[in-house]
């Protein structure tokens, strides 16, 4: 898992760098009936193939690791992905790196918060599209992942109680797919 979610990264990066700058969003490598997540652009494995294999095929499929903190891992080089470790994930510590992966993600306020004024817990849309992998485990929904980690998604014991019970509306954000760059808006 832990070679997977590097080269996945590694070769997101590859694309990126094939036309950096200049670049706004990973989004553009694409073009109306194609994705850069399915360009065929490196070998795996013998294999000449794409992102989406890595992450849909290998990663996500249903069956195979069953671990959703593998999106918290994965960057797509926006800002609305996780940021990318300054270290490779490594098998040897890949739980405890997972959990810190997730751990940064959800407490960073961009991405999640509780929104008070409208009372709702607005998070990432990266919880919308892949709420099927967040049914594994111990958690079996994006509302009880959050409320097990309440604590990370607000400061207020009141609010985080409400999290735990899931007593509360979530809304999904809307994914700002601007490159993760320096000097990016």
């Amino acid at each position: 898992m832990a070679f997977l979610i590097d080269a996945y990264n590694a070769f997101t990066l590859e694309l990126i760098l094939t036309r950096y700058p200049g670049l706004k969003s990973i989004k553009d490598l694409g073009g109306l009936f194609s994705s850069p997540w399915q360009q065929d652009f490196f070998t795996l494995l013998g294999t000449k193939t794409h992102l989406d294999h890595i992450e849909q095929d290998l990663l996500c499929a249903p069956g195979r690791y069953g671990d959703p903190r593998i999106h918290f891992a994965l960057t797509c080089a926006s800002l609305g992905c996780p940021m990318l470790r300054d270290e490779a994930y490594v098998g040897a510590h890949l739980d405890a790196q997972l959990d810190d992966a997730m751990r940064h993600f959800l407490t960073d306020r961009s991405r999640n918060r509780y929104d008070p004024a409208a009372d709702k817990l607005l998070v990432s849309k990266i919880f919308d599209w892949y709420a099927n992998d967040f049914r594994v485990g111990s958690y079996r929904s994006v509302a009880a992942l959050f409320a097990a980690h309440a604590a990370q998604l607000s400061d207020d014991p009141k609010n985080q109680a409400r999290i735990r019970a899931q007593n509360i509306d979530i809304a999904f954000l809307r994914h700002d797919w601007h490159l993760n760059a320096v000097g990016t808006p």
